[in-house]
């Protein structure tokens, strides 16, 4: 756990799904409000495919997209907050897996209810369901007021 006289970490992920965006923006609000700090971090993998490996295009970088993503999502919650201190990370690594860990270090860990992928019709998605099963700091499972009930 963080140094208290630090003031909260709150972790939040991002996947540039508006969940995660309405995500980051309210843990912007709460660090804030709280005097602590926000961690906002995306992940990225290789593809994978169960069938032959095909040939990665020229100029493909996951990673440098992440970084792009991120920074976008993060550019106006740190315009909003001056004061707060926001760090981006981008990580490899599957998303739940990868927000479970960072929750170590965290006192509150923030996801969308629901991110990219997945079915349409789920009220939570899977990684937000595997990290309030697994998370080792309280998490926050963030909706939008217009997510169906």
């Amino acid at each position: 756990m963080p140094d208290s006289d630090d003031g909260p970490t709150i972790v939040v992920g991002v996947d540039g799904s508006d969940g995660s965006v309405g995500a980051l923006a309210w843990a912007c609000d709460r660090g804030t409000a709280t005097g602590g700090s926000v961690e906002a971090i995306t992940t990225w993998q290789w593809p994978m495919s169960l069938g032959p490996a095909g040939p990665i295009p020229t100029g493909y970088d996951p990673a440098g997209d992440a970084q792009t993503m991120l920074e976008a999502i993060v550019r106006p919650e740190a315009d909003r907050h001056p004061s707060l201190a926001i760090r981006a990370r981008v990580i490899e690594g599957h998303p739940a897996e990868v927000l479970v860990e960072a929750s170590r270090h965290a006192d509150l860990l923030v996801v969308g209810s629901r991110g990219h992928g997945g079915f349409a019709g789920m009220l939570i998605g899977s990684v937000s369901q595997h990290c309030a099963a697994h998370a080792a700091s309280p998490v926050l499972i963030w909706r939008s007021r217009t997510d169906p009930a």
